[in-house]
């Protein structure tokens, strides 16, 4: 007989976040959606409380973090995955980025990431199992003009979520890092991705990539979310699963490309590296 296992989905309400729930629950599986937004949540997929939770969530706040974890489990005694999927873009050059704007890319993007994962690790501890999925990018391989703050953010949920992989590996824990490309959801809607207060004209360049996410780039996207979930719930089920897992043909070409451009300097000056050595 089938054991339902238990979902726990950040950033549940659209994109990817949502149709991963829809197909989590199609399975037969139970979910815990986590939204800034739950009343959009409940009205869209008029599931019963017997397997589906929605929790409203600040996911910046800790203690809004810990408690919408707590509520989960004691509605459905435990978390078997946990899907890291909150978050949102900030476009914009590195001078013309506030403070404020920065540190609250970071907030949500790395530690609310954190404060979720902490909330959830003690009761997949206790449980001797469990899977981490967190919500990167193929920015956190690779970095893009206008995309700085947000690369940087998605290049420290790669630096945690590797570390973790090793930490709780003893535990029966896995961990897998998402990295999409460019998906059809609407990331790029106003919301999703904010632009800086105060731009700076002397950057043509950038005011021409802001244009482009902004316009020309939404409807054009060549990956597909259905698809895209459907992808990470199977690899979420895998025995053994990857520490990484990109997605879209973008990605994957983006990659590809900064592979080649890291072996390509590590070879070019690797007598350089070496002589940095003591020599006996």
């Amino acid at each position: 007989m089938k054991t339902s296992k238990i979902w726990l989905i950040t950033g549940a309400s659209q994109g990817i976040g949502f149709e991963l729930v829809k197909q989590i629950l199609s399975r037969g599986d139970k979910v815990i959606a986590t939204s800034r937004n739950i009343r959009k949540l409940k009205v869209a997929l008029n599931v019963p409380a017997t397997e589906f939770l929605a929790v409203e969530m600040d996911i910046a706040n800790e203690i809004s973090a810990r408690n919408a974890v707590e509520k989960g489990v004691e509605h459905f005694g435990a978390i078997d995955f946990l899907i890291n999927n909150a978050g949102y873009g900030l476009l914009g050059g590195i001078e013309e980025v506030s403070d404020e704007e920065s540190r609250s890319s970071f907030d949500v993007n790395v530690f609310g990431l954190l404060n979720v994962t902490r909330a959830v690790l003690p009761y997949m501890r206790r449980s001797g199992g469990g899977h981490i999925l967190n919500m990167s990018s193929v920015f956190g391989l690779v970095a893009g003009a206008g995309w700085g703050i947000y690369c940087a953010t998605k290049f420290a949920v790669e630096g945690l979520s590797e570390a973790l992989y090793h930490e709780v590996r003893p535990f029966g824990i896995k961990v897998t890092i998402i990295e999409p490309g460019y998906f059809r959801t609407g990331f790029l809607d106003a919301g999703a991705v904010k632009l800086p207060s105060d731009p700076i004209s002397d950057y043509t360049e950038l005011t021409e990539v802001k244009r482009r996410h902004l316009f020309d780039i939404p409807g054009h996207q060549i990956g597909n979310p259905v698809k895209a979930a459907a992808v990470i719930i199977e690899t979420a089920l895998l025995d053994e699963p990857p520490l990484r897992l990109l997605l879209g043909s973008d990605a994957l070409a983006y990659a590809t490309a900064k592979v080649e451009l890291l072996q390509k300097g590590i070879v070019e000056y690797a007598e350089t590296s070496i002589s940095t050595d003591y020599v006996p």
